[in-house]
């Protein structure tokens, strides 16, 4: 078993809460304080809270927002100026799609960022190893991939988030830099989180609907359409959705998507390459 590089000492320094966050703490404590000494006034201190809490969800709900935390959706000028795109791959490993997956990327000569959910990498860490042998990267794409990440308080994500990250460190001995929420839901307690662990917040400029769209045509178009340098872009390799020959919708669509980068002048790169890690200067 490789040796996991050593945990980060949160050299960032302390959290810099987002306006939006540090406007609501202090909504709050305004409600709190006007429903003791005013409490004639307090429905209207309720009301307010609760519009509050509205608009903290509905950025939550908004996965490109970067209005809980830093968020990126393109990669950084110096990726830019190099033509670079970021192919990200989510909810794997799985056994069937990724092998077939890494032998394509292979022959097309192209490299991505492997977002797994570290329940599915500690039940297949050869595919996972391979992953990385292959020369592309893995990222953070949470433990179990819960579908109630987004209602998980500040103990239960640190859980989620660390346990995953601590996983992946373990079986490939470097820890992942980048994280990307389960269907890119989240919530104001995340980044503290991210931030004690110099993880990026990823998500993304393009996305196919892969997992849903039986079409390969409207995956490509939805993806390629005017695909410029900065781009992410995201498919999936767990979970996929497949075409109606039965062809899982990755492999179908791969081919002529990085024909379209090459074409454009393209450079697809994984995002160790692409990204610094979080706290670092972007060039």
């Amino acid at each position: 078993m490789t040796t996991a590089s050593p945990a980060p000492t949160t050299p960032t320094g302390r959290w810099p809460a987002p306006p939006l966050v540090s406007a609501s703490v202090g909504l709050h404590a305004t409600a709190a304080a006007v429903a003791l000494l005013a409490p004639a006034s307090a429905p209207w201190a309720l009301a307010t809270v609760a519009l509050n809490h509205a608009a903290l969800g509905a950025a939550g709900l908004w996965p490109r927002s970067a209005l809980l935390g830093p968020n990126v959706t393109r990669l950084p000028p110096a990726a830019i100026a190099r033509g670079g795109v970021a192919l990200t791959i989510d909810d794997g490993p799985d056994p069937e799609v990724t092998p077939r997956v890494l032998d394509l990327l292979d022959q097309l000569g192209a490299k991505a960022s492997f977002f797994c959910i570290a329940e599915r990498a500690l039940a297949q860490p050869a595919l996972t190893r391979e992953i990385v042998r292959r020369g592309h990267c893995v990222q953070n794409h949470s433990l179990r991939h819960s579908h109630w990440f987004s209602l998980l308080g500040p103990r239960a994500l640190a859980r989620e988030v660390g346990r995953a990250q601590d996983a992946l460190a373990d079986l490939l001995g470097e820890r992942p830099h980048c994280f990307r929420a389960p269907a890119g839901l989240r919530n104001p307690f995340l980044d503290p989180v991210l931030h004690r662990l110099r993880l990026h917040l990823v998500s993304w400029s393009r996305r196919g609907f892969d997992t849903r769209n039986g079409d390969p045509s409207k995956v490509l178009t939805r993806l390629g359409q005017t695909l410029a340098a900065g781009d992410i872009l995201l498919l999936h390799d767990g979970h996929a959705g497949r075409t109606p020959g039965g062809q899982p919708m990755l492999l179908a669509v791969l081919p002529a998507l990085l024909a379209q980068c090459r074409a454009a002048g393209l450079q697809p790169l994984h995002l160790r390459d692409a990204l610094p890690p979080r706290g670092d200067a972007w060039a």
